[in-house]
């Protein structure tokens, strides 16, 4: 039995919206094979705009750093993301009913990993793409120097959001009181607080930085230094589905790999051309291998990156130095740079 399985694995041939695939280690099933048959990757967009990671441009179309997750993803499936990516526009509470239902493929939306989704939603979840430290801005004019100067005032929180349950239990441990007035839209809450009806604001670093170039004077608000949780953000993807998992997990990974071993959009097609290592040869699907395990083609990285780019392509033009935010890296640089990404080996 297990030769005749063995057999059937390694006559697997997959053909994928004109893009063909010759997948002779593990055939496209599950998720993996539905997508596929619908041509489209279902990814979730934003009910308004998150700036930064979610937002409609002049044009119409979307941009930020996790609409450009969701295109990794798309194109690591298809070889590219344009015409195979639904991006889907759904609210913070919504997300969790649309992955279940399977109105969504996959969740990419600055949602914390926590053991009640993990466990009991019965999602698993990548590794993390993006660390967050949750802090809260507050209007200088208010004169507080930390959270706790903000005690019997309210924070604006995004409806059904980790931001909502992080701030009650810091609250809480520092026995000070605090109102959460909570919003869908992530554009009415930030109203809410620039029009003075919240004295703070809840979200990570990267949010708030970005949020208050929506302020009529930036300067005036400012971001408080107490860290009220650290939360890893990742892809959640439904339970019982490791091929699924295994695809989301090394599509990340090689949006680090490139970026740690100096390959990026730009220079990928002259790599692969003389790979200079082995794992670089494996990575960009020049030695054979790298596609079968997944039920992809060996180009699925190559695609990756001259599509996407690698991570800091990513984070500069979404975030960083070539964006509006001018954001630096900070615990989002790689392990060389002082950060905590690193990638994994391939083999």
């Amino acid at each position: 039995m297990y030769k005749g399985i063995m057999a059937g694995v390694g006559l697997a041939c997959l053909v994928m919206s004109g893009h063909a695939a010759y997948a002779e280690g593990r055939p496209a099933a599950g998720k993996l094979a539905e997508v596929q048959k619908r041509g489209a990757l279902r990814c979730p967009a934003h009910t308004g705009s998150q700036l930064g990671f979610a937002q409609v441009d002049g044009t119409g179309n979307w941009t930020g750093f996790d609409i450009d997750m969701c295109r990794v993803f798309a194109t690591a499936i298809f070889g590219t993301y344009e015409g195979h990516l639904d991006l889907i526009p759904i609210s913070w509470a919504q997300r969790w009913p649309a992955l279940q239902s399977g109105e969504l493929d996959v969740v990419i939306k600055q949602s914390g990993w926590t053991q009640s989704r993990d466990t009991e939603l019965g999602f698993n979840a990548s590794r993390p793409y993006i660390i967050g430290t949750f802090q809260v801005m507050t209007h200088k004019e208010l004169g507080a120097a930390h959270i706790t100067d903000l005690d019997g005032g309210s924070i604006c929180a995004p409806a059904g959001s980790t931001n909502e349950r992080v701030i009650a239990e810091y609250a809480a441990a520092k026995g000070i009181s605090l109102e959460t007035v909570s919003y869908e839209k992530w554009e009415e809450l930030l109203s809410a607080y620039f029009e003075g009806r919240c004295d703070g604001i809840i979200g990570t670093a990267s949010t708030l930085a970005v949020s208050r170039m929506n302020a009529k004077t930036p300067d005036d608000q400012l971001i408080l230094p107490d860290v009220v949780s650290l939360e890893a953000q990742v892809w959640y993807v439904k339970e019982g589905d490791d091929q699924w998992e295994d695809i989301a997990n090394w599509a990340l990974n090689a949006l680090w790999f490139a970026e740690q071993e100096g390959i990026t959009s730009k220079n990928v097609d002259e790599i692969r051309a003389n790979p200079p290592s082995a794992a670089i040869a494996t990575m960009l699907g020049t030695t054979p291998g790298v596609g079968k395990r997944l039920g992809l083609p060996d180009d699925w990285a190559y695609n990756v990156i001259k599509v996407n780019g690698n991570y800091s392509e990513i984070w500069e033009r979404d975030l960083g130095m070539e964006s509006a935010f001018r954001l630096e890296r900070g615990i989002n640089a790689l392990w060389k740079d002082g950060g905590v990404h690193y990638p994994v080996a391939f083999d």
